[in-house]
């Protein structure tokens, strides 16, 4: 792809937006740019893939910081992400150290023709487009090309080094800074509540007055390192569990927590402050394998070491007594995984790797970056699915586990409605718990709302408004009754909410992302994974292909023939004439090893899994004008 493009010499577009970030309100241009090789990462803050490109990217920054500047696109997905006090948030929040372009009405993604978040595009110093990326996993061949255009232009006397036009914000002040999760602790634990102080990189105990701060484990800056609560280090912890009373002793720690940027679950005692490290290599999950042939992204091996296997941004963590195991949000793979503390086997518990919304056995569900997750007093786990908008609820029931959608549609469906199952809408919801008669409370991050669904009633109302994105809340008990305690993580504190006897009736409206769908012609439409090995390796070709696509589609009769897994990149597909609207989930995998093109891969050479998943909205037109044929790039660049 990048050859294809230096070799056309594609001019870069203006660009375009509503205002700067990170620049010390300086308005850029890409003439202020011209001199510097320039990334441009096309994302949006609630997409879990373009926060792991944001940490694949930082070493790439600071090591090129005199020659490379990157430039954040920030086109939103949601309505709420299109808020400029959101995004000034979301920038503070994940700590960039970037330029980022405000693009709420997606002028600068239309001009790129990107298509997915994330998508990288690469300009050189001259101003032309030389490569044009989607997803993650593209460092490597970035380092290769950044060095091969800063020897060209140095060359050409083209490149300029220096400092970038980066200008750092003003950091959050208070006892906290972005705070992802509570939980209150027993007396035996030294009461109050726990609270991950995500931005700040730490746990923090805080007394009834949700301030005073009586304990602290992990220092303010990220990292990972066990050790005492003064040596250990996290990397924007989000979730944690407590381990239940009967297992303390025996396991020897308190809480499990989930690491997020880490890709780890860690382990702490409060009372010591000692952190030790339970579970995850601290390898992304589905970027690379010792072994590309065989992997399987639901297949970890009975008995394996925990430390040894890759996990993929753990959000949140709950332990269930129905299956006596910690669940784990594993937002990154858009999965359940189980942890068994006195074995450490991790498992996949539910869902298939694929980002949507199927309910069905646990093994054949469909989950979208879940983020939150607490038990109800049947045992049964409801969980907070956001990327789709949607309450979710995991129940055992006969020795089966299946999945049920309490509230939600789509990837591309939200809005602020109350209502039945059918009318009702939430917006990128980000934490769950259940109530004393047998509701359950939802985080409704992105419409600042706290809301209740009632599953005998099937109705779902709204508690509270007016929030600053509330990421977690749970309930209270008092002497006059129950209140809730609801994390604030824009706001940087936890409030306390009441009750209401009668709750209010909303209706904002439902929406759709403001993402253009891809227009089709209709009848029959070719699809193409374009993938090039980076340089240094070759495609794994001693058994057959070593390429697959796997695709489907809501609703599931969109296509007619073609849908499957399959060996390949290209795949002609047979579509519903009936259908007009649809979403087009497709996920390209690819094995290389290490090795030059035309020689023989050598033996011990270690060996790569690349995958891309895409979700894109399509609408059939019948006008010849439109698309027959979709062409998407797998991750590989020179």
């Amino acid at each position: 792809m990048a050859e294809n493009l230096r070799s056309t010499r594609v001019r870069a577009s203006e660009l375009v937006g509503r205002n700067w970030l990170n620049t010390g309100e300086k308005q850029l241009s890409l003439e202020d740019l011209r001199g510097k090789i320039v990334i441009l990462d096309f994302w949006t803050f609630c997409c879990m893939n373009c926060l792991h490109v944001l940490d694949e990217l930082r070493p790439l920054e600071e090591e090129f910081s005199d020659i490379l500047v990157t430039v954040g696109v920030h086109s939103p997905k949601f309505e709420h992400e299109a808020d400029p006090d959101a995004l000034a948030a979301a920038v503070d929040r994940y700590d960039i150290t970037h330029p980022v372009l405000d693009d709420p009405n997606l002028t600068t993604w239309s001009a790129y023709t990107a298509r997915a978040w994330p998508t990288l595009v690469v300009v050189d110093p001259e101003g032309y487009v030389v490569a044009h990326l989607s997803g993650e996993g593209h460092v490597q061949g970035l380092i290769s090309l950044v060095r091969e255009l800063a020897e060209e232009h140095e060359a050409k006397g083209t490149l300029h080094r220096g400092n970038g036009p980066y200008v750092p914000r003003p950091k959050p002040q208070g006892v906290f800074a972005f705070p992802g999760k509570a939980a209150r602790l027993p007396e035996s634990l030294g009461g109050g509540y726990l609270v991950t102080d995500t931005a700040r990189h730490r746990l923090v105990q805080v007394e009834e007055d949700l301030q005073t701060e009586i304990s602290r484990i992990g220092g303010v800056q990220k990292g990972w390192a066990d050790g005492d609560r003064e040596a250990a280090r996290f990397n924007e912890p989000q979730g944690f569990a407590l381990v239940p009373e009967h297992l303390r002793e025996q396991l020897g720690y308190d809480v499990l927590v989930a690491d997020s940027v880490n890709h780890r679950l860690r382990a702490v005692s409060l009372a010591s402050g000692e952190v030790k490290t339970v579970a995850g290599n601290g390898e992304q999950r589905l970027t690379s394998s010792d072994n590309a042939r065989s992997a399987d992204p639901n297949f970890i091996a009975t008995g394996a070491d925990p430390l040894t296997v890759a996990l993929s941004s753990p959000w949140d963590i709950v332990w269930s007594s129905s299956a006596s195991l910690f669940l784990v949000a594993m937002a990154g793979t858009h999965q359940i995984f189980s942890f068994d503390p006195l074995t450490g086997q991790l498992a996949v518990f539910a869902g298939t790797g694929a980002e949507g919304l199927k309910d069905g056995a646990a093994d054949e569900a469909w989950f979208a970056q879940t983020s939150g997750l607490a038990e109800a007093a049947d045992g049964s786990v409801w969980a907070a699915d956001s990327e789709t908008s949607a309450l979710r609820r995991i129940v055992f029931e006969d020795g089966a586990v299946r999945v049920e959608t309490a509230i939600g549609i789509g990837l591309f469906d939200f809005g602020f409605v109350d209502g039945t199952i059918e009318e009702a809408r939430m917006q990128h919801c980000l934490g769950v718990t259940a109530l004393p008669d047998g509701s359950v409370a939802v985080a409704d991050t992105y419409n600042g709302a706290i809301r209740r669904f009632d599953p005998a009633s099937g109705e779902l109302t709204t508690l509270a408004r007016g929030l600053a994105e509330p990421s977690d809340v749970l309930v209270e008990t008092t002497d006059e009754g129950a209140r809730l305690i609801v994390v604030e993580s824009n706001a940087h504190e936890l409030t306390r909410v009441a009750i209401p006897e009668h709750v209010q009736k909303v209706n904002e409206g439902a929406s759709q992302t403001a993402r253009p769908a891809t227009r089709l012609t209709g009848g029959t439409l070719n699809f193409e994974s374009r993938f090039t090995a980076p340089a240094g390796q070759k495609l794994d070709t001693r058994w057959g292909d070593p390429t697959q696509l796997k695709i489907s589609s809501t609703p599931e009769d969109f296509i007619l023939e073609g849908a499957g897994t399959s060996q390949g990149l290209t795949r002609s597909l047979v579509l519903n004439p009936e259908i007009e609207e649809a979403v087009l989930h497709i996920t390209a995998r690819a094995a290389s090893c290490d090795g030059e093109p035309g020689g023989e891969i050598p033996d011990h050479a270690a060996c790569h899994l690349y995958q891309q998943d895409w979700g894109i909205p399509v609408v059939v037109t019948g006008s010849e004008d439109d698309e027959s044929d979709l062409v998407l790039d797998l991750r590989g660049v020179n």
